[in-house]
């Protein structure tokens, strides 16, 4: 009875929605929440725009939006707005230290403007910064998100910082291109590896160590190493009993064409002896070779044994940023429209994971359908626009003048000279 019991409860919809509730408050509660922003009322009193470039009347605007298609118009973010413009914005969190914990930095981003040249990153800061004065050459932690430039660039960046030297990520890292809201995730955990997740999916993961050059290699090729004597590093070999036939080198290269006539208006006298001109011949071969084998002592490509490399030094710390304090975005755009949202940094990917499905993931699907619903009115706007074929008007015109002939016939008939122009244009 009570296994009875227990089952219609586990089937009970109350009771499967109290579940996940739990379940989701289990997460919340364990999960640290270093900053979080969803750009509800208030978010001003929490981001400083820089002033970085307003001197140079090159400052954007950032928009307060939900943008032109969403999936809620209530849920908003902030948008640059302005072509050929610079933004810095930044938000100041508690400081803190990733050592021995997990680092998750994740956000929502969208280029609405069909993005060709501009990024859509954003970074996490160390130290005392000015916010009214951060901009390209504030020094930087961690840069992470999507760039677009042209046909060649379309990746996500992570660029990590150590003892004052950025480093790039060596693993390509395709971003998303099209025009709608995805999340882009970056985890960092304490035994140095990480995972690129967008949408909630894993794109690249690896180690510190070697997806970045942030510390010399572990192991190098031997310098002092060198090849021996009697390394045999040819694959094939020619065939030692391989001969060439008699008579090979007799073969000409070119032959008289049989096929060729001397012409006619030739004068053996004035012209010299008629000669066939030549071709070349099928039977001739070039410069014989002698067919090749695989080699017996064949020993495969010879590479310098590695060894421990005397210059690296581990760095148990490598994945460790002791004092981030600043969260910011950074970018110059060619051309305006790409909106952030849903900023976090925290300590458990779950969480990173909830968030994404309690935004984006509810949201997704509306927003596509809205953005396909505006490119559907925008493309019935650009065939209003467009310019009247002109094959169509010249048979309109010439049904035109078809119909006034038809009309005045009897006249053009009855002038003379009408008449005579014709015929010299049909003529013509």
């Amino acid at each position: 009875m009570a296994i009875a019991q227990r089952r219609l409860q586990i089937m009970n919809p109350n009771f499967l929605s109290l579940a996940i509730a739990l379940s989701l408050l289990l997460v919340i509660s364990s999960a640290k929440v270093f900053f979080e922003e969803r750009f509800d009322d208030g978010w001003e009193s929490r981001w400083v725009k820089s002033d970085w470039k307003k001197d140079e009347n090159m400052a954007g605007e950032w928009n307060y939006t939900s943008g032109k298609w969403n999936g809620d118009s209530n849920d908003k973010g902030i948008q640059t707005s302005e072509d050929y413009r610079f933004y810095a914005i930044s938000a100041e969190f508690p400081e803190l230290s990733n050592k021995e914990k997990t680092l998750v930095f994740q956000f929502s981003v969208k280029h609405e403007q069909k993005l060709d040249c501009g990024g859509g990153y954003m970074k996490l800061l160390s130290g005392d910064v000015d916010q009214k004065k951060f901009g390209g050459d504030t020094p930087y932690s961690i840069m992470f998100g999507p760039d677009i430039c042209g046909y060649t660039t379309k990746k996500v960046h992570a660029i990590l910082t150590h003892n004052e030297v950025n480093h790039l990520i060596k693993k390509e890292v395709p971003c998303e291109t099209d025009q709608l809201s995805h999340v882009y995730t970056f985890i960092l955990r304490p035994d140095a590896t990480y995972s690129i997740l967008i949408d909630n999916e894993e794109k690249q993961t690896g180690s510190l160590y070697s997806d970045w050059d942030i510390l010399p290699p572990k192991q190098i090729k031997d310098p002092e190493a060198k090849k021996p004597e009697d390394w045999d590093d040819k694959e094939f070999i020619a065939d030692p009993e391989d001969k060439k036939p008699a008579g090979y080198d007799d073969i000409p290269k070119e032959i008289p064409d049989v096929d060729a006539k001397k012409p006619e208006d030739w004068d053996d006298e004035e012209d010299g002896e008629w000669t066939a001109p030549t071709i070349p011949n099928p039977e001739y071969k070039g410069p014989w070779k002698a067919k090749k084998i695989k080699n017996p002592n064949f020993k495969g490509k010879w590479t310098a044994p590695m060894i421990d490399n005397p210059d690296f030094k581990d760095d148990p710390d490598i994945y460790v940023f002791p004092k981030l304090k600043y969260v910011g975005i950074e970018l110059w755009q060619v051309k305006s429209g790409t909106l952030f949202d849903n900023v976090l940094i925290a300590d458990d990917p779950d969480y990173a994971k909830k968030l994404a499905e309690e935004t984006w993931g509810k949201q997704k699907d509306v927003e596509k359908a809205a953005f396909d619903e505006a490119e559907k009115k925008r493309e019935e706007e650009e065939t209003k626009d467009e310019p009247v074929d002109s094959d169509a008007e010249d048979e309109k015109d010439e049904s035109d003048d078809a119909a006034e002939g038809d009309a005045s016939e009897d006249d053009v008939a009855e002038d003379p000279a009408a008449s005579v122009d014709e015929d010299a244009h049909d003529e013509l």
